[in-house]
């Protein structure tokens, strides 16, 4: 609690609402400035370059992913390959339970063998059902065990609404995800693996002699649409987890329980275009800036600069306007002696009705206490004087 021993230093930047840092695991929690309709049963919009949840409606809800379960198969996938322990000219069998499965499929063909890079291709692109439960046989004793691994992966991955019981998101008792889920995986592959993530912008896909298109709608006419995922089945309705990247921008939505597939991309498209417009990217410290002078106690120095630890960077509405402070909270006068790039406080954003953004104040510069008889002058003036001449 800040008193007249402490010092804060107060700046009224402007006056603006922020979704500040997001829901995500990506780190805090957000309520949105503005509202937007949708006609998606569960929905969210997150700008991934500030963590900021723009929009949120059931996200935490679980509910049947669909195909969009998918992501959690090729996320171990990636795992694997980063780590060498997997390599794209792998091969995997294909058992009869694969050849059999129904619903979207790559065609592979009964006790062939295919490679990891087909394979991928035909999930991310052709979501085929057979090409998983090739991978997670492969990759498992089972597609069950599979299923299990993905579980306790995601759960690591603090997806904590979601629970996989097969590889393919097939209607089942028991698989479920949130769209907060989803998004937060959808960031994971996005960051985690950059090196594989320009699969899924690939729009078409040929097997078995058997061309198939890419389902995600905005591969074709969004600017700078370039993943993730689509799903769809009778239950869940159809859903999309969409990325897309404008102007060092990066926003990722995840709708389900829309009606038809028409819907699925004048929604997607929509939301989108909404997020890009009614938001902008402001940063209002980097890091090494100087956000304050802290006075120190009994130090060869007066004061000390505290200089920001990280970029500050908010998301900001451009329409809703409110009441917006940033604060240097630290306890002092500070004690000497400190050290450059000691944690001395924090730089504080409060926004009315909103959650708080912070970041760490450092310690511009060394201070070393004053000698014995430095100390000892600064004890008596702060007897004669008070505490405001004591340094």
């Amino acid at each position: 609690m800040v008193n007249q021993g402490m010092r804060n230093i107060l700046f009224r930047l402007c006056r603006v609402a922020v979704g500040a840092a997001c829901a995500l695991a990506l780190s805090g929690a957000a309520v949105s400035a503005q509202e937007i309709e949708t006609k998606a049963k569960h929905a969210i919009l997150v700008d991934l370059s500030t963590n900021t949840v723009l929009f949120q409606k059931a996200g935490e809800e679980p509910t049947a992913p669909a195909s969009m379960s998918k992501m959690m198969l090729l996320y171990m996938v990636f795992e694997r390959l980063a780590a060498g322990t997997l390599h794209m000219e792998d091969t995997f069998n294909v058992s009869e339970k694969a050849w059999r499965m129904g619903g979207s499929k790559m065609f592979v063909r009964v006790a062939t063998r295919v490679s990891l890079t087909d394979l991928l291709k035909g999930i991310i692109i052709q979501s085929g059902n057979d090409a998983c439960i090739v991978v997670a046989e492969g990759l498992a004793s089972s597609e069950t065990e599979f299923a299990r691994q993905m579980t306790q992966r995601g759960r690591e991955l603090g997806l904590l609404h979601s629970t996989f019981v097969n590889s393919t998101g097939w209607p089942d008792e028991g698989q479920i995800m949130s769209v907060h889920d989803i998004a937060l995986l959808a960031t994971h592959l996005i960051r985690d693996f950059p090196q594989y993530y320009s699969l899924f912008s690939e729009t078409t896909f040929t097997y078995n002699d058997i061309k198939q298109g890419n389902r995600n709608p905005l591969l074709y006419d969004y600017p700078g649409a370039d993943g993730v995922k689509t799903g769809h089945t009778d239950e869940a309705g159809y859903g999309i987890a969409a990325s897309a990247e404008r102007n060092g921008r990066r926003l990722v939505l995840v709708v389900q329980g829309l009606a038809t597939e028409k819907e699925r991309a004048t929604e997607v498209g929509r939301l989108m275009d909404w997020g890009f417009r009614e938001f902008s990217n402001y940063t209002l410290f980097r890091a090494g800036d100087v956000a304050a002078e802290a006075p120190v106690w009994l130090g060869e120095r007066a004061s000390v600069p505290l200089v920001v630890g990280q970029d500050m960077t908010l998301t900001l509405g451009r329409n809703a306007r409110k009441g917006m402070t940033v604060k240097a909270v630290y306890d002092g006068p500070l004690p000497a002696s400190i050290r450059k790039g000691d944690h001395l406080g924090d730089l504080v954003v409060e926004l009315p009705g909103q959650a708080m953004v912070r970041v760490p104040l450092l310690a511009g510069a060394d201070i070393d206490q004053l000698g014995l008889f430095g100390r000892l002058g600064a004890a008596l003036s702060y007897l004669v004087w008070g505490p405001a001449a004591a340094h």
